[in-house]
């Protein structure tokens, strides 16, 4: 009679555990197919940023005359590679690369002042810089992104960091990739994106179990996002006593038949 309530013991023990990996299995598993989508996916409409007050731009200038152009490039060049962000706008005593858009939405550009940039897209602050710089250049070339395009993740990943972007556009899957992925214990069902829209928080969720994330609204990042993968419900069990508990008698129970049989 013990040695049958051992092997029912065992085998309920079995199912359970195997249960538990076909369904870990399921959760950890992205993209995974719905009845509303077949092979053929619809994907988001791509975001492009519009400068806000307070980003940071660098703007590299050249021409046909590399002295000439000097006068419009006060970083040497450093301004594309990043460094200090903390400063304000122009040549300063650390010589911090960018230009900060101030509260008017304005940025101070050598021998040419004020430019209005807030609102508009790189492109067009691109074309406008190039339409003045015609008066002191010949055939300038000009180029503009951002400095502070970045993505915090926190939470069930393989890294907490912050991702720098530097082509301006990043989709959720190839920013959680540059954190490290997700660990075995993040929600993927749930993941949060936190955005600051019109001066308020707005929070988001993203289900990367399912293929309909390629049609979401947080599908493609915006700047400043925060990511927060939350715990599974698996990693609380996984830390509680009678998690550990289970995982040993079920190890007991195995050792009590084998010596039954024998």
């Amino acid at each position: 009679m013990v040695k049958l309530n051992v092997k029912k013991i065992l085998v309920f023990s079995v199912v359970v555990v195997i249960f538990s990996a076909c369904n870990s299995v399921k959760n950890l598993t992205n993209f995974q197919k719905s009845r509303r989508y077949g092979d053929t996916l619809a994907v988001a409409k791509p975001f492009i940023p519009r400068i806000k007050t307070g980003d940071i731009l660098s703007i590299a200038v050249s021409s046909l005359s590399a002295e000439a152009s000097s006068f419009f490039n006060p970083y040497n060049g450093i301004g594309a590679t990043g460094g200090n962000l903390n400063s304000s706008s122009g040549v300063g005593v650390n010589q911090t690369p960018g230009y900060l858009v101030d509260p008017s939405g304005d940025i101070q550009y050598p021998l040419i002042g004020n430019i209005k940039v807030a609102g508009y897209t790189t492109s067009e602050v691109r074309d406008t810089v190039r339409g003045r710089l015609q008066h002191f250049l010949k055939e300038p070339t000009v180029i503009v992104r951002y400095l502070n395009f970045k993505i915090t993740f926190l939470g069930e990943v393989g890294r907490v960091d912050v991702v720098n972007v530097a082509n301006e556009s990043i989709t959720l899957p190839e920013a959680i990739s540059l954190a490290g992925d997700l660990t075995p214990l993040a929600q993927r069902d749930s993941v949060m994106v936190i955005r600051d829209v019109g001066g308020k928080k707005v929070v988001g969720y993203i289900d990367l179990t399912s293929r309909e994330v390629f049609n979401s609204p947080y599908y493609y990042l915006h700047p400043n996002d925060i990511v927060y993968v939350r715990p599974s419900k698996f990693k609380a069990q996984h830390n509680d006593r009678f998690f550990t508990l289970f995982s040993f008698g079920t190890g007991v129970l195995s050792l009590l038949l084998f010596l039954f049989r024998k």
